[in-house]
């Protein structure tokens, strides 16, 4: 039977965070239509010799999702490798449409995304008890990308949850002016550049100095912003491993 084309998600940029099962359909696919601009090199070492590389950072959308048919007719087996999770801004709904109406099977295995990956560099958890219970990943509006109603920055920011906004680095100063009434001045921020490629870097502020950090340091793409009060680690114990909390497999201590 023939196999569907693989869309898989490579991680955020470490080679070693591609999943096993990832790293397994490279090894065996024949032709990988990957993000050449995004996609640790490294990676593709994964390939084995002989397979038919293409960048598709070079390709339209027509051109990528005929090369998939093409191959996939002639019962060669692909794989279709984005950055981080294929699930968030991945582009990947306008490529499956068109390979359902070319009638080819496709299945997606998931990947780090970018936040998680921020967010381990940080060593944050982004959701502490007390603090945020939430994360929102989101992004701040532009003129090639307007927000649908009810999603603008500040619209979101009345949740008071931790934000995670991917493509924005361009856009600090919008940012700022969107988030400030809800999250003051004082409000966290972490912005992680490239995070987990070997030219990371991680920059902190307060909300209030965000679009300077990113001016400063010359930011504009490939960066990931977390603004959120749960950055400052400083919320609620867990009741879960709490001595005195009861629950399906532990009882509550007594105390003395």
């Amino acid at each position: 039977m023939q196999t569907p084309v693989y869309i898989v998600g490579a991680g955020p940029g470490d080679p070693d965070l591609i999943t096993l099962k990832g790293a397994r359909l490279l090894r065996e696919a024949e032709v990988v239509v990957h993000a050449g601009s995004l996609v640790h090199p490294k990676i593709l070492e994964h390939c084995q010799p002989g397979c038919e590389l293409h960048d598709s950072a070079v390709l339209n959308l027509e051109q990528i999702c005929d090369l998939m048919v093409t191959h996939w007719k002639a019962g060669r087996r692909i794989v279709r490798l984005h950055s981080g999770d294929s699930s968030i801004y991945g582009a990947t709904t306008e490529q499956t449409n068109i390979l359902d109406k070319a009638g080819v099977p496709w299945e997606i295995v998931p990947g780090v995304s970018s936040f998680q990956a921020a967010a381990a560099v940080l060593g944050a958890e982004l959701t502490l008890p007390g603090i945020s219970q939430s994360v929102i990943l989101t992004r701040a509006e532009g003129r090639s990308s307007p927000m649908p109603v009810g999603e603008k920055l500040a619209d979101l920011g009345r949740h008071q949850a931790t934000l995670c906004l991917f493509l924005s680095a361009s856009l600090g100063s919008k940012i700022q002016q969107d988030l400030l009434p809800a999250y003051g001045e004082d409000c966290p921020v972490a912005v992680v550049l490239r995070a987990t490629w070997e030219d990371q870097r991680v920059f902190r502020c307060d909300l209030k100095d965000l679009a300077a950090t990113l001016k400063e340091n010359k930011i504009t793409k490939t960066a990931m912003i977390i603004v959120g009060r749960a950055l400052a680690k400083q919320g609620e114990a867990s009741k879960l491993y709490d001595a005195a909390f009861s629950h399906g497999y532990r009882k509550a201590a007594t105390r003395p």
